[in-house]
């Protein structure tokens, strides 16, 4: 591990959506933001091949292209982005310390945390391959492409069910596959889809799991291969004479088996997080909305928001972020960032 300590006024950590209008912003602001980006550089929008519903684009965009631009228009405002994956903040004293899993350690006056929130996947062939191109986790970003075409949804919680809910808009037919008998959603979303089950718009796979998904990214998915045991879990009672191993045709594989928050690196501080991960901020209606229990400490994006999880709803976060970090930022007294700065450099 390097003692060199590089003091930034602000670091954002993540380059998704919400980090890099958070960068804008800053930078825009003369806050010389370093920008850092972490395992998955651009975000979950990097893994979407086509965005139609981000304002200002009508032809619509590839998710990496919206991500590229962002980024040229984050650099041409002066904000300086990095790789690294943050590893600890300190927050027993200011200015921050931030250090990387290089072992690179910087020190800052305000850190936004806008590291995102990771989709869970199954782990099975043909999902990574086919990622993009009818593979999806967000049935609200993708749902449309694959208009008139019979849709799987893989999941048994609120998400799945909202997700198979949404599909019926543009789905031939939606199909959920659950890998045990009863699902873990909310009443008001089993009754919802019930409905939509009574009509016909909707089927559900009960004790069936997703063994592989089979395709190519020129032609999108083509069929998956399923296994059923009435006992559930089938994936572990693949030997069973009870399972079921069959091909299904499908245009489309939504993935919503939950996400998981990029907070690990705040567990040791004073961020409040949920029980799954997800930073409280101060929400309200006045400024200083993306606060944290700790102050000059501020969440933006889905590593925040477990709901709309959307890009435009990201980027609204993310420049409310930067504001917020700016009005803290000009609230510091102007010799307590220069010693902190002359402080880490004599270290």
């Amino acid at each position: 591990m390097t003692d060199t300590e590089d003091h930034r006024r602000l670091i954002v950590a993540g380059t998704g959506i919400a980090g890099l209008t958070a960068a804008i912003y800053a930078a825009r602001s003369n806050n010389d933001p370093l920008v850092l980006e972490g395992d998955e550089p651009g975000g979950q929008l990097t893994l979407t091949s086509e965005v139609e519903n981000y304002p200002g684009f009508p032809e619509g965009i590839s998710g990496p292209d919206l991500i590229n631009e962002m980024k040229a228009q984050a650099e041409q405002f002066g904000s300086d982005l990095k790789h690294g994956v943050v590893e600890s903040v300190d927050d027993s004293e200011r200015p921050f310390r931030v250090e990387l899993t290089n072992g690179d350690v910087y020190t800052c006056d305000a850190f936004i945390a806008a590291s995102g929130a990771s989709a869970r996947t199954l782990g099975i062939p043909g999902e990574d391959d086919l990622m993009g191109y009818g593979v999806s986790t967000c049935a609200t970003c993708d749902g449309a492409f694959f208009r008139g075409e019979d849709m799987l949804v893989v999941g048994g919680g609120d998400a799945a069910m909202e997700e198979a809910h949404f599909l019926t808009k543009f789905a031939n037919k939606v199909y959920i596959a659950h890998r045990r008998e009863e699902f873990r959603a909310e009443d008001y979303w089993i009754d919802k889809v019930q409905k939509k089950v009574e009509s016909g718009e909707i089927e559900i796979m009960r004790n069936t799991e997703v063994l592989e998904m089979h395709g190519s990214p020129e032609e999108g998915v083509d069929h998956v291969t399923l296994a059923r045991n009435e006992s559930g879990h089938p994936s572990e009672k693949l030997d069973d004479d009870e399972t079921e191993v069959s091909d299904f045709d499908v245009g489309a594989v939504f993935i919503a088996i939950g996400h998981t928050p990029n907070t690990d690196y705040l567990e040791d501080t004073g961020v409040e997080l949920d029980e799954t991960g997800y930073i409280q901020t101060q929400g309200g209606k006045g400024g200083n909305q993306t606060a944290t229990d700790v102050s000059g400490l501020f969440g933006a994006g889905d590593v925040v928001d477990y709901h709309y999880q959307q890009a435009v709803t990201a980027a609204g976060m993310g420049c409310k972020a930067a504001i917020d970090a700016d009005d803290y930022l000009e609230d510091l007294p102007e010799n307590e960032e220069t010693e902190a700065a002359a402080e880490a450099a004599d270290d």
